[in-house]
């Protein structure tokens, strides 16, 4: 299926057609149709999963949504205070805005970093990559450098490699290395919502510094705060080799 005709002859899913065109992932593609933003040939449409075909007109926010030809694959090195989404009501800095205005397409971010936390996080277009890169069998290692304002304990080392309750969601590093006292690197796979800072307040913890330094085949490296840089063709096939699931014809690597 060619990404560049979002809607084959047969039809295909609100959602997956969002995503190829560049707007968002498939999953927030699904929030904005849930929230009612978007359109097809001028009716409101609420349900993901509804069939769109060549010829309709698709809309978000009133504004159409058209086929993007180019590709974008972008590393940011994300300052603090800086939010991974595409608006806030609140008006905080948005980590788009340190993104190249020469770059009109609509990007968004994979692998997003709370509020206050930093470094590595990309930003594409690419609705297939991100679902590769988000898929539960893709298994890609997520390294991180923790500075806690007091000691880490031994037994909240040993509890986050074994696996810790809380709140009834279960938590496990894949490794942890100590750098110090109050130092530490953690490798998480999963990497579920704000685990490492709930993993860290359960341990009565608080991270001064959270910073994301890598993802799979990608380093964040001497990339100065703020900045970004694209992938290199190296880093894409890196992530190729390392993805089980880059076969699956459910989610066809662009």
């Amino acid at each position: 299926m060619n990404l560049n005709d979002p809607a084959p002859a047969e039809g295909i899913r609100l959602q997956v057609y969002l995503a190829r065109a560049g707007i968002a992932s498939r999953r927030a593609s699904e929030a904005l149709i849930g929230e009612g933003r978007v359109t097809v040939n001028g009716e409101t449409v609420a349900i993901p999963g509804t069939k769109v075909a060549p010829g309709d007109r698709v809309c978000l926010d009133g504004k159409p949504v058209l086929a993007e030809t180019k590709r974008h694959y972008l590393v940011l090195n994300k300052p603090p205070e800086y939010l991974c989404s595409s608006r806030d009501p609140q008006g905080r800095r948005l980590a788009l805005e340190l993104l190249p205005k020469t770059i009109t397409e609509r990007l968004y971010s994979v692998g997003r970093l709370d509020y206050l936390s930093s470094g590595l996080v990309f930003f594409t277009n690419d609705g297939n990559f991100t679902a590769l890169l988000s898929h539960p069998r893709s298994e890609i290692d997520k390294e991180y450098l923790i500075e806690s304002t007091v000691p880490i304990p031994d037994t909240a080392v040993d509890a986050f490699l074994k696996g810790v309750v809380v709140e009834g969601e279960t938590y496990r590093a894949k490794s942890i290395e100590r750098l110090g006292r109050k130092a530490v690197k953690i490798v998480l796979v999963e990497g579920k919502n704000r685990e490492i800072r709930r993993v860290f307040s359960h341990f009565h913890l608080h991270p001064r510094l959270l910073r994301r330094i890598r993802i799979g085949p990608v380093e964040l490296g001497n990339l100065p705060e703020g900045n970004c840089r694209p992938l290199t063709k190296e880093e894409l096939a890196g992530f190729k080799k390392a993805l089980p699931a880059a076969g699956n014809k459910e989610i066809p690597w662009s």
